[in-house]
């Protein structure tokens, strides 16, 4: 009598999310579409005037009902990552608290419900979904963003196109230029991401990515195609990482020359490299705004003015009418990230954005090396960084790239989902005819 060596294949398991997943990956989705704010203008127009209206908040509450049905789905993993991010919460407490200081307590208060809401909304995200389901829910948004953004730059120009300033420039669904071709540089690389950490569906997310590009290149923007090149890179530096030890380490030796080239670049060929991206020494008229924005900074430095508060504010003598005064127009934002943050809640909220940015850098520098989440994390913060120079993008409210920044620092701080590979546990031994039913495992040898 011989024993049957009896064995059973190794089996994928396919996570198979059901009605429930489905209704949190639309959720998700329209949610990230919501915060886009691409309705805005084909709603209220390229003046922008009643983007602060009652009924554009409003527009927005569904919003926060998809990001609280996200939370109901799974409070426990949302509770874990909001604790794994002291600055995050340092940050929105500060906010809170510059309610009892705010030059305008009304504007702070009902700015700071948004601002709760649209950071609750990145953390759900990262709470619900794996680096690869993620990947597909952002990238679902941009890649409808674009083909909108198409539709109307073809065949509704009046909306589509720029009319006034930069003439026939596509600005898409957004009021300018350099939203929409900053916005779609995200989408090229998000779409990127998907296309690698979803194989099966990786030709669809490839031509979203390649759309979100050329969209790019439509827009006229040089900053904006600045941000779709850096983002690339990073793409290709985590690729070049993964290929193993040695390709990490010639990656990191290339990665810190080129960056000590533009640095130097930067600092003694000033001039050549402005010209390069089509910028003037001021930044068009940015560091007027700087400057203006230092000196208000220096009257209230350790408290700020209140988050939300100074650009909406009508004083005649008040912070506004002085840095509009100094800059020769009238500014609606600080148009640098850390400015904004040192302006609205002084050193102490300056302080707990750098920590959340630092904390956030440094989680991705450990993704690059260790984690497969790194595809869609690295490239997007290289992008997000570079735009903190130029614009207010942090701690903002009802904005979809504060939405995804969110997200993803807070998905790094979370463990990586559990492989979805697995292997089926063997069934009892059955018995054939001229065998034993005495089961061998499977690495046991023959006689």
């Amino acid at each position: 009598m011989t024993a049957a060596v009896l064995t059973f294949p190794r089996t994928r398991s396919v996570r198979r999310d059901g009605f429930a997943g489905g209704i949190a990956f639309a959720a998700a989705v329209f949610m990230v579409l919501t915060y886009s704010q691409g309705w805005e203008m084909p709603l209220t127009g390229a003046s922008g005037e009643a983007a602060d209206s009652v009924l554009i908040r409003t527009l927005f509450l569904p919003a926060y009902g998809a990001g609280v049905l996200l939370l109901a789905l799974g409070p426990a993993n949302s509770a874990r990552g909001l604790i794994r991010q002291p600055f995050l919460l340092a940050l929105f407490a500060i906010a809170c608290l510059s309610l009892f200081w705010s030059v305008a307590p009304d504007q702070t208060e009902r700015r700071i419900f948004a601002l709760g809401f649209t950071t609750l909304s990145g953390v759900v995200l990262a709470a619900r979904f794996s680096w690869a389901r993620l990947a597909e829910v952002l990238a679902s948004a941009f890649a409808l963003l674009a083909l909108a953004s198409l539709f109307v730059c073809v065949f509704v120009p009046s909306v589509g196109r720029m009319t006034e300033i930069f003439p026939g420039a596509w600005r898409g669904l957004w009021v300018e230029k350099n939203a929409f071709g900053g916005n779609m540089a995200m989408g090229a690389a998000i779409c990127a991401a998907a296309a690698l950490l979803n194989p099966r569906r990786s030709g669809l997310w490839w031509s979203a990515a390649a759309l979100s590009f050329a969209l790019v290149l439509a827009s006229t923007s040089k900053t904006a195609l600045l941000s779709a090149m850096l983002g690339m890179a990073a793409f290709l530096l985590v690729g070049w990482v993964r290929r193993g030890p040695a390709g990490a380490v010639a990656a990191t030796w290339t990665t810190a020359v080129i960056l000590a080239l533009v640095a130097g670049a930067t600092i003694f060929a000033s001039d050549a490299v402005f010209g390069l991206l089509g910028k003037d020494a001021t930044l068009t008229g940015r560091t007027r705004i700087w400057s203006a924005v230092l000196r208000q900074i220096a009257e209230r430095p350790w408290q700020g003015y209140g988050y939300g508060a100074i650009w909406t504010e009508t004083d005649p003598y008040g912070p506004l009418a002085r840095i509009s005064q100094e800059a020769g127009f009238v500014a609606h934002h600080a148009h640098n990230a850390w400015l904004e943050q040192w302006l609205s809640m002084g050193v102490i909220g300056l302080a707990a954005w750098t920590g959340f940015f630092v904390q956030t850098f440094a989680a991705n520098i450990w993704a690059l090396y260790r984690r497969r989440g790194a595809y869609l994390a690295l490239p997007f913060f290289l992008v997000y960084a570079l735009m903190t120079l130029t614009e207010s993008v942090a701690v903002t409210y009802n904005d979809m790239r504060w939405v995804i920044f969110v997200a993803l620092a807070v998905r790094l701080a979370l463990p990586d989902e559990p492989a979805e590979v697995t292997t089926r546990r063997p069934a009892a031994p059955v018995a054939t005819p001229g065998t034993s039913a005495r089961w061998r495992p499977r690495q046991s040898r023959r006689p």
